[in-house]
């Protein structure tokens, strides 16, 4: 809408015209557990490619069959992919698949589901010495209240001195509520989504959503 105030101000949704069929195969209740997967991989792909283009690159000389020119290049010895465990692995892979040699760190965050404000507790952090000097690619296929990722941020901020300006964060679907929290707390953070749906239910789920990521990857419903 003209005019109307950004959801956040470093957003960037993907446009490829393939998350639509992706999207519906993974949001349908129907679609077998293998069949998540394998669309699920597919749209992971898609937006691992948009996050890691949005990484700081440095421009390289090459030569090509027929002459010199220059290019970019990410440099992965001061990256670091974080993955918000469990569904975060997911998206972690997919993104190691793009980039083998990238460092992987690991923060283990959950919902108190006993709790109606369903508030995000950290649990366990395993991080790559050196963390405060690189580039982090934070990865959770969900942005729904934005407690989780927020938590991590703040882990990742004042535990370990990274500085917000140098993460990406990288989610399949987040949603107004989630984009709202983080723009408020933290606004220098690059968000790059794959959709961004209608909001959240009584039970702090996205709607219309796909349900819980990690349980129909996993294959634990």
């Amino acid at each position: 809408m003209s005019g109307a105030k950004p959801l956040h101000p470093l957003l960037l949704v993907s446009q490829s015209k393939a998350l639509g069929h992706l999207f519906t195969k993974m949001r349908d209740v129907n679609t077998k557990p293998a069949e998540y997967v394998f669309y699920a991989k597919r749209a992971m792909r898609l937006l691992a490619e948009d996050a890691i283009a949005e990484l700081p690159t440095k421009t390289v000389d090459i030569t090509t069959p027929c002459g010199r020119t220059k290019g970019v290049a990410i440099s992965t010895e001061d990256l670091c992919a974080v993955s918000i465990i469990r569904a975060g692995d997911s998206l972690l892979e997919t993104v190691r698949e793009c980039i083998p040699d990238v460092h992987v760190g690991k923060i283990l965050i959950q919902r108190n589901e006993s709790s109606k404000q369903k508030e995000a507790c950290l649990f366990y952090t395993k991080l790559p010495p050196g963390i405060e000097d690189m580039n982090i690619l934070l990865c959770d296929p969900m942005l729904a209240t934005g407690g989780s990722a927020k938590l991590a941020i703040e882990t990742l901020v004042s535990k370990y001195k990274v500085r917000p300006n140098r993460i990406v964060f990288a989610n399949m679907i987040c949603c107004p509520e989630g984009l709202a929290s983080m723009a408020e707390t933290y606004p220098e953070v690059k968000i790059v989504t794959a959709c961004i749906d209608d909001g959240l239910n009584k039970e702090k789920f996205i709607v219309p959503g796909l349900g819980d990521f990690g349980d129909r990857y996993f294959n634990t419903t």
